[in-house]
């Protein structure tokens, strides 16, 4: 009796599924997974466990963010990810041109994802930085911020509300750090069946940060890139992360338009590092020194002064005046 009960049930939800208006987006999803995704076996535990929901109350943005939460819950994959795309041409798959320029010009709008550059007391550098757009259109930014900060004794780069990005902006990003090009990455491409190596540049636009020291600031939403950069400067020992443990989201997307209506994007390749031999997808990164979100700055800004201090760096403030900026970061 029990079996039968069980048969029944089964038989009804997949029946629900095949029924359900839903069913074609969420087939087309099913088959870009199982022909892209980086782990040929996911499409097997997905094509199960999706059969099982019931998706036909919802629709447009609702249905998009449902699908985003299970495919999330069961891949474990935080990269997986579906928007309801409103006002989609299917002409515009053709005009790329047009697109990145559109993409560039809301990335503008944004600085780039440049928040804000400035000195602090001490001469340290500071970078407030949200987010990774396409280096063709963001590099001349990231050369003026780097050039800004080039003469301060320390860096702290802010990636609290990063969420990451393009993929050659954080290897143009890397390379302000490492003094010849390096073999950061390889990336695996189960799909195209190849492999890829991501290298930094030995020359970049701006004025390169060698030889001091570099403070990034994490927090639990730092995400993808924010974390790549976080993990490879701290990785080769040229920077302390500081703050909370990173999202954990290593591997590289691609985007799919599904159905006209839903951009579809699909975690397609496995990312290994050079000198670790991983990466921080699921365990994110750890910070050197632990601290709260919000008391990340703060932490940052004594250590470098004090850094300062201990090494008698010259800088704008004698030994009194840095004592005294100190004592006052540390009472607050």
């Amino acid at each position: 009796m029990k079996k039968i009960l069980i048969l029944a049930f089964s038989l009804y939800s997949l029946s629900s599924f095949c029924q359900n208006t839903n069913s074609p987006v969420i087939k087309e999803i099913l088959g870009k997974v199982k022909d892209h995704y980086l782990d040929k076996d996911l499409y097997k535990k997905l094509d199960s466990e999706l059969q099982l929901k019931n998706f036909e109350s919802l629709n447009g943005k609702n249905l998009a963010e449902e699908l985003t939460k299970q495919l999330r819950i069961i891949s474990q994959d935080q990269h997986f990810f579906v928007k309801y795309v409103e006002n989609f041409n299917p002409e515009d798959r053709k005009i790329t041109k047009e697109i990145t320029a559109s993409n560039n010009f809301h990335n503008s709008l944004e600085n780039f994802g440049f928040e804000n550059v400035k000195r602090l007391e001490g001469n340290i550098g500071y970078i407030n930085f949200k987010g990774f757009a396409e280096p063709n259109s963001s590099a001349k930014t990231l050369a003026s911020a780097m050039d800004f900060v080039a003469h301060t004794n320390s860096l702290i780069i802010d990636l609290r509300e990063n969420r990451g990005g393009d993929n050659g902006m954080l290897l143009l990003f890397c390379s302000y750090f490492f003094k010849e090009k390096t073999n950061l990455y390889c990336t695996y491409f189960r799909d195209k069946e190849k492999t890829v190596q991501n290298n930094t540049l030995s020359k970049v636009p701006g004025q390169k940060y060698l030889n001091k020291n570099v403070y990034i600031l994490t927090s639990k939403q730092s995400f993808s890139a924010a974390e790549g950069l976080a993990y490879f400067l701290k990785a080769y020992k040229l920077a302390q992360v500081i703050g909370e443990n990173t999202g954990g989201a290593a591997n590289p997307v691609d985007p799919f338009i599904i159905g006209n209506k839903y951009l579809l994007l699909i975690p397609t390749g496995k990312v290994t590092a050079a000198i670790t031999g991983g990466n921080w997808e699921h365990t994110g990164v750890s910070p050197d020194i632990s601290t709260t979100s919000e008391k990340a700055f703060k932490t940052a800004h004594v250590l470098a002064l004090k850094e300062i201090l201990k090494n008698k760096t010259e800088t704008d403030l004698n030994k009194s005046d840095l004592e005294k900026v100190i004592r006052q970061l540390e009472n607050e």
